[in-house]
């Protein structure tokens, strides 16, 4: 048993003084790689991986070099003075994307504000008032705070926080038609994921995007992507807008960037450079030296050490797989997905299927209800996956 308490008292301990915002399972004491074990000594392979954020998995070698040497040189110090580890990351983000900008924030709701203040801001200033409108997709997520919150199309995580910020309008995602009827001149901008992750895995039409980033271009609209859980090499390239050639005004960037630091990090085109000006826009944990350090290891380390030829790989064997158990359950309706972001559609409810992963040593979670998502380290290998689908297997049998 873990010295830090046994599983009862760490649960009492979070029951008593949290706010019971989650609902948590087991107590989680240490993680190597694609494993973590709880304190009682049990091994989980963790297909979860901190939702698409440990990206080159838990007690990454890269990310404790790096910690313990930056701790030791500088950890803070206010964004009013300029540090090297901030400013390489940003030319290593810019070197390697669209973009020419970069703000550092702390998260991705954080990094979403960005943009939402970015489009609404360049939009006065090139178009005068009124346009203010941002176009945003049913079934979406783009964060808890209230600007985000209003972004997002999802009601059931809307419910109880009304009134919701103006200025939103919502049409279905891959239906560009809808998106078309709905524009007028108070439309400065469309958001979106270039593939959904809370609404439940849900990949684009192969030509929806570039279509969409052409229309945008046509009617002088901002387009942004939250690339927040699909960005850092997840689908198998750095951005998931790259496998369908279309880039965007501005991108938000999180979850994986840090590797399990907190850091939020949006994108933009040069044309929007000086529209955040001293003062415009601000955040005193942004992008400070410990976590920069860290992030720009974990940015080289996916360009450099193939792990995203290994994601794209792994990913297409994994959704093999997954298709493969489609012949002997008809309870499961479908398989989608990009690189290691994936998803398996029942035609029940996900959470049991959850709960019997657990007791049988694997972490994963549902997504909209019906649809067990899969997003584990992009470090995960062919054994770990069939030791996954077999257990899978063993559940829908019994099921």
């Amino acid at each position: 048993m873990n010295s830090s308490g046994s599983s009862e008292s760490i649960k009492a301990l979070a029951d008593k003084y949290l706010f019971p915002t989650y609902k948590r399972s087991v107590a989680l004491v240490r993680g190597k790689g694609c494993r973590v074990w709880d304190d009682h000594g049990k091994e989980y392979l963790d297909f979860v991986g901190g939702i698409a954020v440990c990206a080159l998995g838990h007690s990454s070698p890269i990310v404790t070099k790096v910690l313990e040497e930056q701790s030791r040189e500088l950890v803070h110090v206010s964004n009013l003075y300029y540090t090297r580890p901030q400013a390489e990351l940003a030319k290593l983000l810019v070197e390697n994307s669209f973009a020419d900008r970069v703000f550092f924030c702390n998260s991705g709701a954080e990094a979403n504000e960005a943009a939402i203040k970015l489009a609404r801001k360049y939009a006065k200033e090139k178009y005068g008032p009124g346009r203010h409108t941002i176009i945003c997709m049913e079934g979406s997520f783009h964060g808890r705070t209230m600007a985000t919150l209003s972004a997002t199309g999802q009601v059931k995580v809307q419910a109880g926080y009304d009134p919701l910020l103006e200025g939103f309008r919502f049409v279905p995602f891959n239906d560009l038609e809808a998106l078309k009827r709905i524009v007028d001149d108070s439309v400065c901008a469309v958001m979106l994921e270039p593939i959904q992750g809370e609404g439940g895995v849900v990949v684009p039409h192969p030509d929806y995007l570039k279509r969409l980033k052409d229309f945008c271009t046509a009617k002088g609209l901002m387009l942004i992507l939250d690339e927040i859980q699909t960005g850092m090499g997840r689908t198998g390239r750095l951005f998931a807008h790259e496998h369908f050639g279309a880039a965007p005004d501005i991108m938000t960037l999180a979850k994986a960037l840090g590797n399990g630091l907190p850091i939020g990090a949006m994108l933009g085109t040069e044309e929007l450079g000086t529209v955040f000006g001293p003062g415009s826009h601000a955040s005193t944990f942004g992008g400070t030296p410990l976590v920069t350090s860290v992030s720009k290891a974990v940015v080289t380390s996916l360009l450099k050490d193939g792990w995203l030829d290994h994601c794209r790989e792994t990913g297409e064997y994994f959704r093999t797989r997954l298709a493969g158990l489609m012949n002997t359950h008809s309870c499961i309706k479908g398989v989608r997905g990009l690189g290691l972001i994936v998803g398996l559609e029942l035609d029940r409810p996900g959470a049991p299927v959850v709960e019997a992963c657990l007791q049988k040593g694997f972490l994963i979670n549902a997504a909209q209800e019906k649809v067990l998502r899969f997003v584990p380290p992009l470090i995960v290998g062919r054994d770990e996956i069939d030791g996954l689908i077999q257990t899978l297997d063993e559940i829908m049998e019994r099921a």
